[in-house]
């Protein structure tokens, strides 16, 4: 169903615009009127404007209206077909952090803020987690980094914050209440050695949860449970078993985890599945170094 579009008036009525006759009036002299204006196929909408020197030339010269303006463009109608409709879609894909890219080439994106709680597991490497990190800081997110080597975290938190306190560092089991909101949403790094211990705090809506684990652990079955989101680096044949029953990965996949390549990640639910290649920015690099599984 096709639509026409008004053409756009600027000012108010009767100021700037001059006066109308009525279609089918007649003018002073009793003549039908004549429009100031006629629309053409070629119309840009552009009307001139005389300075002196074109006044003298054209002889006639545009009548002033003082605190009025000059008169607003002309359009012609706008009007769109049925068929022509999907022309001028916009598409519209995720939003959140751009982790990499995927197989075709295209943004990889996580979307970790969320009204509801949402809780991921990465198992891989520190480079990877740093750098979700400080992506998601740059998104607007409050990043709240809990672990037991705040040395390996120190230069980032520095680098990341500048002059505002974008990223936290807290010792384990000590991260407070950071009050996510809509407008303040939280990620929560949990860089806590094999066997984190239960989280002081949870994910919450607008507050997302990333739980580092370097390999599987006997954490593993629980967090694997309890996660929204799981991904996985490379990592050995045998884990790669104990991932596929619990992942329902097919064969392939499967086979596929102890090949991965440095900064290459398989993001899985027990639905769908993606491989996503991380690669550093120029800052990136230069903060953090190139990407690597092993810290």
């Amino acid at each position: 169903m096709s639509t026409p579009m008004m053409p756009r008036q600027t000012g108010m009525p009767g100021a700037g615009l001059g006066r109308q006759q009525p279609q089918g009036g007649l003018g002073q002299d009793g003549e039908p009127a004549q429009p100031r204006h006629v629309a053409t196929a070629t119309d840009t909408g552009v009307v001139p404007v005389f300075g002196h020197n074109d006044e003298e030339q054209e002889g006639t010269a545009r009548p002033r209206r003082p605190g009025f303006g000059l008169r607003g463009p002309r359009h012609l109608r706008h009007k769109v077909a049925v068929e022509q409709l999907a022309a001028i879609g916009v598409p519209l894909g995720d939003d959140g952090v751009v982790i990499g890219t995927d197989a075709q080439r295209q943004p990889a994106v996580l979307g970790l803020s969320r009204r509801t709680a949402y809780d991921v597991l990465l198992i891989g490497g520190l480079w990877t987690a740093q750098v979700l990190a400080l992506r998601a800081a740059g998104t607007g997110a409050r990043v709240a980094v809990e672990t037991g080597r705040t040395h390996v975290w120190t230069s980032l938190v520095r680098a990341a914050g500048a002059e505002q306190q974008c990223m936290t560092l807290y010792d384990v089991g000590h991260v407070p209440s950071l009050g996510p909101s809509v407008g303040s949403p939280v990620v929560i790094i949990r860089d806590c050695g094999m066997k984190p211990p239960r989280g002081r705090v949870t994910s919450a809506p607008w507050q997302s949860v990333v739980t580092l684990l370097p390999y599987l652990s006997p954490a593993a079955p629980r967090l694997l449970q309890t996660s929204s989101l799981v991904g996985i680096q490379r990592v050995s044949p045998d884990e790669s078993a104990h991932l596929s029953r619990t992942m329902r990965l097919p064969r392939e996949e499967t086979e596929a985890l102890s090949t991965l390549g440095d900064g290459v990640t398989l993001w899985c639910t027990r639905k769908d599945r993606y491989y996503s290649l991380t690669q550093p920015t120029d800052a990136e690099a230069g903060l953090l170094g190139n990407a690597r599984r092993l810290d």
